[in-house]
């Protein structure tokens, strides 16, 4: 179950970004050159993306933690972790944990983690 879900989270970031590429791929116009601070917005969305979308593979397979109702969002490194449903101390300690272990995590609240 694991390893599936790690799957379908690859998969769907992957399909995102390789159909971003085959787009661009396909346009007949001349490239535009970007601004640097354009590139590192850029750069700055894919990793954000990136981290996002591991930390949420992370919690969803990881046992114990109600990884499917964990809402997460990150923004320059930053993780913001949320819920509707109550989680208790230990979950939240553990879901932290695993975000903080993710490379390019810079930092994480789980503020937006409800308690029981």
């Amino acid at each position: 179950m694991k390893k599936f879900a790690i799957a379908a989270a690859t998969a769907a970031a992957l399909t995102m970004t390789l159909g971003n590429v085959a787009f661009a791929q396909q346009s007949t116009q001349a490239p535009m050159m970007l601004a640097a601070g354009e590139v590192t917005k850029a750069k700055e969305a894919t990793s954000d993306t990136w981290i996002t979308t591991k930390v949420k593979a992370d919690l969803v397979t990881e046992k114990g933690i109600p990884g499917t109702d964990i809402k997460v969002e990150t923004n320059k490194g930053v993780v913001s972790l949320s819920s509707d449903v109550a989680v208790s101390e230990s979950q939240k300690d553990m879901a932290v944990a695993i975000a903080k272990k993710i490379k390019g995590v810079q930092a994480v609240s789980a503020d937006g983690l409800k308690t029981n």
